[in-house]
């Protein structure tokens, strides 16, 4: 591992304890209420079919099947809050990168020592992709851990390829926020322009699914190669998670490139 990754992880160091500590507290909460929810199915399906009428019941993750354990890790953690919570973090993170140290000053004095713009680049991505890795990995062993003291009777190797794809989403929102960084240097515009892509793909995805109007968007959103295999059901959807990497993969040769050629006043 390279000094300037080292480096970046130590930078990152208490928002990936904090974001780790607070998603996986989220998880054992949340989870740890899955045996009241599946002795009584009758009551808490019809209930939150009841609550969520029509399009929310998509935006829920479709809450038909609530009580069975993969219905439940599918609401909880693959289906909108596990994915939301993860892709605010690696926004922030990628976000960090480029965009928050130009603003701040510090960037200018990076780029004064011996490393060339593009090591720079790929080393702070580097240290987003290992730094999301870590959490990843925490979040899953929750998962995995609660689902079997649960008795969810999920598949462990369902449980992985689930959590597979959740980290290839989180990561390409992480590259994007990164990319935008890099290109414009304004960690509002990279944030904001983050935020709206992901809460605009997750609704495209879901709801498109029954509205004909803006089914056809869904081929351009991140969660359609994520949520449309339905992994925690079936298993691996490599084509799609294939997708999501060739994805980051241009996302991250456009942030060399754009940060090869721009002024940072360096």
């Amino acid at each position: 591992m390279s000094a300037l990754v080292r480096k970046t992880l130590g930078d990152y160091r208490r928002a990936l304890i904090g974001w780790t500590v607070g998603v996986c507290a989220f998880l054992l909460l949340y989870l740890s209420i899955y045996d009241s929810i599946a002795a009584s199915p009758d009551l808490y399906e019809k209930a939150a079919l009841a609550k969520y009428p029509g399009a929310l019941k998509d935006l829920m993750g479709g809450l038909a099947d609530l009580a069975t354990g993969a219905g439940f890790l599918q609401v909880i953690a693959y289906q909108l809050f596990g994915p939301m919570m993860l892709i605010m973090c690696a926004a922030v993170l990628g976000n960090r990168a480029v965009a928050v140290p130009e603003e701040s000053g510090t960037l200018e004095l990076v780029l004064t020592l011996p490393i060339s713009r593009r090591r720079l680049i790929l080393g702070r991505f580097a240290a987003l992709a290992l730094g999301l890795l870590g959490v990843g990995l925490a979040t899953f062993l929750v998962i995995a851990v609660m689902s079997a003291v649960h008795d969810m009777g999920v598949p462990i190797g369902r449980v992985a390829a689930a959590h597979a794809g959740l980290y290839l989403l989180v990561l390409f929102f992480g590259t994007l926020a990164l990319t935008l960084g890099a290109a414009v240097g304004s960690k509002a515009l990279a944030l904001a322009v983050t935020a709206v892509y992901a809460i605009g793909g997750y609704v495209v995805e879901t709801l498109g699914r029954s509205v004909d109007a803006i089914s056809w968007l869904r081929v351009i959103s991140p969660f359609h190669y994520f949520l449309d295999g339905r992994p925690i059901y079936q298993g691996w959807p490599v084509g799609d998670y294939l997708v999501l990497l060739a994805a980051t993969a241009v996302l991250l040769a456009v942030a060399v490139l754009t940060f090869d050629r721009r002024d940072v006043g360096v």
